[in-house]
This record gives structure tokens, C-alpha cells and sequence, in this order.
């Protein structure tokens, strides 16, 4: 198969014992299908992503896909940013979804997408400097919650005056009963994406121990701590959203 050639997600269709979630191969053959099909709202979000990055990146600074998967984000600012002399970094830590975004890039070079850098590295070791945008597009809610602060931490310090943060995320709401309502919203999206309740339930069982997600308030609250001087929700549909914060 060709690395840029993506398949429908069938992943978890057969019944079995599923084991924790990993962005392999297999993951990175069906991803935009699976992305797509799982985060409502999700091109929407990329494409407002390319927006804002528009209107906050500076000219001669770095823009940051961090846990970047395919590039969907950063292609996103490559077609929207016009000031001069930025670069893209997009940067992964699964072997697979680089060789594939390489491959991408290669292919679609004729196309005017320039300035994508590809970094195969963990963002936790990533330097972050002179950027204007950095963008962390569904990445956070995979890092152990201990290291969050320090990775957010870091990504203030590489901010320039003006910069802006672009977090999105699985999330829980504190209560209950609207957090079960969300997430039975949201499994009925995923049916109607044509996803079986076998499919949705393992899948669930695969990230249970992977993807931790957390509040709105824990967000905002660890921003305000790392000193960003603003955040806010600029998008959110059942459990998912995406905020934007200033430095």
C-alpha cells in the first residue's frame, strides 16, 4: 500500500480483547477516515486553526504542529498564513504518521504547500523558540497529566509577545449527569458516522488507559498558571473542544 493511501477505519470491527490504543501503522493507514469520523466538528476546527493562525502569526517566526499525526493542522496554516518567512513545524513521535506525512509533502509539493518541516521526536524534548503560533490539536489529552504543565510550561517560554496557543481536547464536564448525556450524545454521532456499537465500546476500552481527559477548568486553571494572560473556548461540540490562549 502507498504510505500517502488511506483506508477506511475498521480497526476495532472484529471482537476481541483490545490492547491499549497506539499511533502504529495500522492507526496511521485508516487516521484522517478515523479522525473524522470520531471528533465532531473536526474539519471545522482545522480549518478555523488556519484562521487564526493567519491572524497571529508573525513574520519571520516558527508556527508548531506539536503531535502533529498526518499534518492536518499544519497544512491548515500553510494555506492560510501569509506573512513572511514563517516555518511549520510539524512534529511526531509515531515513525509512522511521519514517513506518511513525508510522503504527503513529497507528493503535494507541486501544489504550492510550502514551509512544513516534518520532526520525528517527542514533544516533550521538542525545542520551542521564536514561535508565534503553536498548536496542540487533540495531543495534550495523551500526555501523562504530570507532564502537562511543564510541556505547557515550555511552549509559553518559546512564545513571542502576541503568540497564541490552540488547544483542543476530549473533555469531561464535573457533572454526572450531563457528562453521560455528552458522551451518549457523542456515541450516537459516532453510530451515525457508521461506527458499531462493537466498534465505539472497544475502541473506548483501547484509550481508557491512553487518553485522559479533563475539564474545561483544569485547562484554563494550568494555563493561567504557566501565564498565559487569557484562554477561552472558541469551539465546542458534545465532549470536545478547542481553546485559544494568549501570551
Amino acid at each position: 500500500m502507498e504510505k500517502n493511501k488511506q483506508s477506511r477505519d475498521k480497526l476495532f470491527a472484529t471482537l476481541g480483547t483490545p490492547s491499549d490504543f497506539v499511533f502504529d501503522e495500522k492507526v496511521a493507514s485508516v487516521f484522517e477516515d478515523m479522525i473524522n469520523r470520531s471528533v465532531p466538528g473536526y474539519g471545522t476546527i482545522l480549518s478555523m486553526i488556519g484562521v487564526l493562525a493567519a491572524r497571529y502569526a508573525q513574520a519571520g517566526t516558527n508556527l508548531y504542529d506539536l503531535g502533529c499525526s498526518l499534518g492536518g493542522a499544519s497544512y491548515a496554516m500553510a494555506r492560510e498564513v501569509s506573512a513572511d518567512s514563517c516555518r511549520i513545524h510539524a512534529i511526531d513521535s509515531s515513525p509512522a504518521m511521519i514517513e506518511r506525512l513525508e510522503a504527503k509533502l513529497a507528493s503535494q509539493s507541486a501544489e504550492g504547500i510550502e514551509g512544513i518541516e516534518s520532526h520525528c521526536e517527542d514533544i516533550l524534548d521538542s525545542e520551542i523558540a521564536n514561535a508565534s503560533v503553536v498548536v496542540l490539536n487533540f495531543t495534550l489529552q495523551f500526555i501523562p497529566q504530570q507532564q502537562r504543565q511543564d510541556l505547557l510550561k515550555k511552549i509559553y517560554e518559546g512564545l513571542n509577545e502576541g503568540g497564541i496557543l490552540i488547544v483542543s481536547e476530549k473533555i469531561v464536564v464535573p457533572d454526572p449527569t450531563l457528562n453521560e448525556l455528552l458522551i451518549e450524545l457523542y456515541h450516537n454521532f459516532k453510530e451515525n458516522m457508521g461506527y458499531s456499537k462493537l466498534e465505539i465500546s472497544q475502541k473506548r476500552t483501547a484509550l481508557e488507559n491512553v487518553l485522559i481527559p479533563e475539564t474545561l477548568e483544569q485547562h484554563k486553571s494550568r494555563l493561567t498558571e504557566c501565564g498565559f494572560r487569557a484562554s477561552e473556548v472558541w469551539f465546542q461540540c458534545f465532549n470536545f473542544a478547542s481553546m485559544v490562549a494568549f501570551k
